[in-house]
């Protein structure tokens, strides 16, 4: 019995200790600064992601009192086949943007970088995009989308005797062109951050390659891309979350046509709850996107752990 309560006394010392020692470390201030930021996410991020996941397993319009129906959100929009279509032309989408956008903004970083004159022009001409909104760019984009022969890209097309383009209202034209204007409008804020990147660099490497008579392609592979893995790894990661939820652009450009060609799954998740009404189901769609989304981030980071950290 004394043993017991010896050990008893030993823990609560230790704690006790601990507690001392973490007061005597600022622990009391560092709490009082961080409680308002806990309070704000908790009000503004934590609880609604909680209210958002009760919301999926009811039936409401939240007017009327919500209504526990259980799992029957997820097997309804499981049994949707315009889901089939969403997550086809989703995937469609991120894989154009991956394949088009996401070297973009890598090879105008390298472009800037390697410029002796202007390069600070060339910065802010490549982000200037990123400063229009984005509903202003995309009505921009529609009038130079312009089908008819006048449209501005059919009029650049005839000068090298091609076109007319159909562009958003053809079914196999229309997401090509809605990652174009996105990664037009995009590739600057990503261009900033290789830029910042680039510059850490270590300048000796760039040195010795130019010394051993390495061309411009043979730097970016051997000592520009190796250096930025890291940065290059979470941008990869950014893009592919970002580009599955998409929404502004095609539900502007297009609003989902033609034929549910650019439907995407963020666009059935609008339909789903400002369309029918039917916001339980369209919380189900988010959560089952969420866990999607967490499963192939969790899937990434163990693939790509040993290549960011060799």
């Amino acid at each position: 019995m004394s043993i017991r309560l010896a050990s008893g006394d030993h823990r609560t010392t230790r704690f006790t200790q601990r507690l001392a020692r973490w007061v005597r470390r600022g622990g009391i201030s560092t709490l009082v600064f961080l409680i308002p930021t806990l309070v704000i996410f908790g009000l503004f991020s934590w609880w609604p992601i909680a209210q958002g996941l009760v919301l999926a397993f009811q039936q409401t319009n939240l007017v009327t009192a919500a209504e526990w129906v259980g799992l029957d959100n997820f097997r309804k929009i499981l049994a949707d086949p315009l889901l089939v279509t969403a997550v086809r032309n989703t995937a469609w989408f991120a894989l154009l943007a991956l394949v088009f956008g996401y070297p973009a903004p890598l090879a105008l970083a390298v472009f800037v970088r390697e410029l002796r004159r202007g390069r600070a022009l060339f910065s802010v001409l490549a982000y200037l995009p990123v400063v229009l909104p984005p509903v202003v760019a995309i009505l921009l984009w529609r009038v130079f989308y312009d089908a008819s022969d006048s449209g501005l890209f059919n009029t650049l097309a005839r000068g090298i005797g091609l076109g007319p383009f159909q562009w958003l209202q053809d079914a196999h034209s229309a997401m090509p062109s809605i990652v174009l204007e996105a990664t037009w409008a995009n590739a600057g804020s990503t261009m900033i951050i290789y830029l910042a990147a680039l510059s850490g660099v270590r300048k000796d490497l760039y040195e010795a390659a130019e010394i051993d008579g390495a061309s411009i392609w043979r730097r970016i592979v051997h000592v520009t891309l190796p250096q930025m893995r890291t940065i290059l790894l979470i941008t990869l990661l950014l893009q592919i979350i970002g580009t599955f939820q998409v929404f502004t652009e095609p539900f502007l450009f297009t609003g989902g046509g033609p034929a549910n060609a650019t439907t995407t799954i963020l666009m059935l998740l609008y339909n789903y709850a400002f369309i029918n009404g039917d916001y339980g189901g369209a919380t189900a769609l988010s959560v089952l996107l969420a866990i999607f989304l967490g499963l192939l981030s969790l899937l990434y980071f163990r693939l790509t752990r040993r290549w960011s950290t060799t």
